[in-house]
Order: C-alpha cells, then structure tokens, then sequence
C-alpha cells in the first residue's frame, strides 16, 4: 500500500481554483489487473474487478493487503455491486454469465445466460427493490436475474448496440442508459419493456448513471462531456459542462450528501460536483498520468476511484478533512 495521499498536493485549478477537501490513499494492486469497476465490500475492505486476471480483488483498506479470488476460465469481469444478501455480484463478459462471490467462504456461483443470447459484452448490474438483479450488455441487451428461482431473462434493446451503466432509485426503480445509443431509459420491472427518454440533443454517449437521494438520475455523457440530470417527475434535464477544451464525463456517482463524482478522462481527474449548489466542489488528480478511472462506486465516508491505467484504487475519505 503507498502511504496515505494528501489530495492538495495536486489540487487542480478548475472551476474558480476548486480543491480537493477530502484525503486520499491509494493502493497498488497486482499489476496487469486493470481494475475496471469498484464496490464496497464487508466493512473494511474495497471489491474490484480484475478485468483483465479474471477475478474479484478484496483490498484490506487498513493494511492495503490485496487478495484475488479467480472466478473461471475465460472470465472477464466488468460491473460489481454488493447484493441484498451481502455477497458480490459480478458481470462477466468472458463467461457471458451472472457472478456470485461469497464473501466469507469465496464461494464462486455463476448464471449463465441463455444460449440462444450470443456474446453479450455484459457490462453492469444493479439490483432492484424485489431482490433481482438487473444487467446490461453492450452488444444491445439488457436483462434480469431473479437469484430465488434462478431464471434469467433477457430483451432486445432499443436502437441495439449500447446498453452500458445502471442503476436503481431510493425506491428500487431501475434506470439504465446507452452510450452508443445516447438514451436514458426507465424499466417496466415486471413485463422488461423500455421505456426510451431522449437527451438534450442526439449523440451525447450517454455512458452511466445513478440517482440521488430524491430519485433523480444523474448521466454521464461522454461524448458532449456533460454532466445531466434528468427529473422524472416533470421530464426535465439539466447539464452543466465539465471543465476543459474536450472534456470526457466518464463515470459518475451520487454520495449519501448528494455530492455527484465524476471522472473526467481528458484531464486525468475526478471532479465532486454538488448536486444542491450545482456547483464543483472538490478536484482529485489520478494518482499519476492516465490513469483512467472507469467507474465510481462507495459508501458513508468514502468514494472508490479504480485507475484502470496504473493498477492502483484510490479511496477518497470523505468522512475526514485534508
């Protein structure tokens, strides 16, 4: 593990000179890993996908120490969230198939998803309010998991290729969006039918999404380098440009303080944007050049941040001043 990491010695001046106001540690993990999403494991540790070694990484945030559990043959994970049952569930684009790790007996389980589906280039899952895990795939799916009976099910998307980040409101409501098809779309839960909202304007690479703590989603557009919010309640957007000559809005996820972080791959930094305010409020710099963080993810008190490009994770603790 590098020693604990002061976030001001990099503070970027962007947005009025915003800086970094939480410390940060970063962690090395085996090299050649890619680490591509994040996820918080049990209390103390940080789950990540080892895209390119075919496991779920389990960092020990105090003593930095790094354990990879191998998940099969042909594995390659994206997408990691922790389930209602405190287990690990994983999309694996090798396997084609759903992942399940046991986080105390590192038991592996898989899904796989039925054969007439293809390749799917799964992406990421989110679970919903009944207990079922919801996934996309990037070669034009989208799909569900009911861990009780064990059926999957899986639909065409709208406007084929695309499907990439999810995610589930307060409520349970699931969201997902496409980035080759720059859509946000709403999910009938029950029959899978999509329900298609267009962005501001065409072409946006809508590319993840979250909601806030009101139920309102929060889009990472690639391709404008926006960052949007979309309000369900009355159908309105909003967009805030991020900082730079071509900004890249990668990643984004809303904090329990409704802060949304965004990784901005242009400028090699993460930004913390108030969601309240509308305003940036902090500016992280990868932990060295390129370090392509592909995903956010956290809990109380700390934001995950995995440089896909240097084989490290960064946590940001924002339970603590720097």
């Amino acid at each position: 593990m590098r020693a604990l990491w002061m976030a001001a010695v990099a503070a970027l001046a962007l947005a009025g000179a915003a800086r970094a106001e939480h410390p940060v540690r970063v962690y090395d993990v085996p090299k050649g890993a890619h680490p591509h999403d994040v996820a918080p494991g049990p209390p103390g540790t940080i789950w990540y996908t080892a895209q390119w070694q075919g496991a779920l990484g389990i960092i020990d945030i105090k003593t930095g120490s790094v354990e990879q559990v191998r998940l099969g043959e042909k594995s390659s994970p994206h997408g990691v969230i922790m389930g209602p049952d405190g287990a690990a569930w994983i999309t694996d684009g090798g396997l084609n198939a759903i992942v399940r790790v046991d986080p105390k007996t590192k038991a592996v389980r898989s899904w796989p998803l039925p054969a007439d589906s293809g390749y799917t280039n799964l992406n990421t899952p989110a679970f919903d309010g009944k207990g079922r895990v919801w996934f996309t795939g990037q070669t034009g799916i989208y799909g569900r998991l009911d861990p009780k009976t064990g059926k999957v099910d899986v639909w065409p998307a709208p406007k084929g290729r695309g499907p990439y980040g999810i995610a589930a409101t307060p409520d349970g409501q699931i969201w997902y969006v496409s980035l080759a098809g720059s859509f946000l779309a709403k999910v009938n839960m029950e029959t899978g039918a999509t329900t298609v909202v267009e962005p501001v304007e065409p072409g946006v690479g809508s590319r993840r999404v979250w909601s806030d703590s009101k139920g309102q989603l929060w889009v990472s557009e690639w391709n404008s380098g926006h960052l949007a919010r979309y309000t369900p309640k009355d159908g309105q957007w909003k967009r805030w440009k991020m900082p730079g000559d071509k900004p890249r809005a990668y990643a984004v996820y809303v904090d329990e303080k409704d802060v949304a972080w965004v990784t901005e791959w242009a400028g090699n930094v993460t930004i913390a944007f108030d969601t309240k305010a509308e305003k940036i409020i902090g500016t992280y710099p990868g932990s060295g050049p390129k370090a392509e963080v592909r995903q956010i993810l956290g809990r109380k008190g700390e934001i995950y941040l995995p440089e896909s490009g240097l084989d490290r994770v960064m946590l940001v603790e924002t339970g603590k001043k720097g």
